[in-house]
C-alpha cells in the first residue's frame, strides 16, 4: 500500500470523491511496484463563477530516483478531471517503468558521433 495524501481545495470533499482517488492511486502499483509516494490535489479553479466551474486535479508521484508530475487537468465534472490526472499519470508511470527494466534502448551518443565522423571522411 503506497503513502497517499489528498488535499481537496475550494470545494467540498466527500468520501466518494477520496476513495474514488484511494482506488485509483492503488491501481497504480498494477504500473510499477516501488511507489514512495502520491499526493493528489483537487481543486476549484475558478472561486467567483457559479455556472460551469472547472476542477482541476494535479498528481506528484515520487518513484526511485524521480518525481512525476501531472498537472492541470481540468474538467466541469471533478471526477473526469481525476481521472484525466491518473490516465496521464499512468501512461508516464509506465514510461518509466519500462525505462527502469532496461526495455528502452538507450542511444550511445559516442557510436553515433563516431559513425557521422566517418561519413564524412
Amino acid at each position: 500500500m503506497i503513502p497517499i495524501q489528498i488535499t481537496i481545495r475550494d470545494l467540498q470533499g466527500s468520501e466518494a470523491l477520496e476513495d474514488n482517488i484511494r482506488s485509483k492511486a492503488e491501481k497504480l502499483t498494477q504500473f510499477y511496484q516501488q511507489i514512495l509516494s502520491c499526493h493528489v490535489v483537487v481543486e476549484s479553479t475558478q472561486k467567483h463563477k457559479h455556472q460551469g466551474k472547472l476542477y482541476s486535479a494535479r498528481i506528484d508521484l515520487d518513484v526511485p530516483g524521480k518525481e512525476l508530475v501531472v498537472c492541470n487537468k481540468e474538467d466541469e465534472d471533478v471526477y473526469i478531471a481525476v481521472r484525466d490526472a491518473f490516465d496521464a499519470i499512468k501512461r508516464q508511470l509506465g514510461d518509466y517503468a519500462h525505462i527502469r527494466r532496461g526495455d528502452v534502448k538507450s542511444h550511445d551518443n559516442n557510436a553515433a558521433q563516431e559513425k557521422n565522423s566517418e561519413d564524412f571522411n
